[in-house]
């Protein structure tokens, strides 16, 4: 596996991690981070996903300069949505981190926030292109099957 494709990978679960422990967070009901049984692990989960985002579509690009993509316009172009959705996302991750208390219900907010949900809908799409491009199915990648008559 190439060293791109695995600092992708990272901020991709780091990012799943985050948002799937936010949303266990925010049904707590908690008023601060300080009220609840993990010791702050919020703030350091919103650090995490705050450093998987910062440069997340440079990471894109390099993998997509690294990997036999299909097409590198087409990738440049998702390349600038992921990275505007990016920064959207990390403004509000970081305006949270920013609060001296951090509430299940400003998590709740937060995961609600549709620039959080259209980050995440972009890295479950680069999540499934990673699946695909790493497979060893030939019809996956978009290659011919030699096994088939014809290819």
């Amino acid at each position: 596996m190439s060293t791109e494709r695995e600092d992708l990978r990272r901020r991709l679960d780091t990012i799943e991690s985050a948002y799937e422990y936010m949303l266990a967070y925010a049904a707590q009901g908690l008023p601060s981070e300080r009220s609840g049984r993990d010791g702050g692990k919020v703030r350091i989960e919103l650090t995490s996903l705050s450093a998987a985002l910062d440069g997340l579509a440079g990471a894109f690009e390099r993998f997509g300069a690294a990997e036999p993509v299909a097409t590198h316009e087409q990738h440049r172009d998702f390349e600038r949505v992921l990275g505007e959705d990016a920064a959207k996302a990390l403004a509000a991750v970081r305006l949270v981190l920013a609060q001296p208390g951090i509430s299940s219900q400003l998590v709740d907010n937060l995961n609600a926030s549709l620039h959080l949900r259209a980050l995440l809908t972009d890295v479950f799409l680069v999540d499934e292109v990673l699946g695909v491009l790493g497979s060893s199915i030939p019809a996956a990648r978009g290659a011919a099957d030699p096994e088939e008559p014809g290819a």
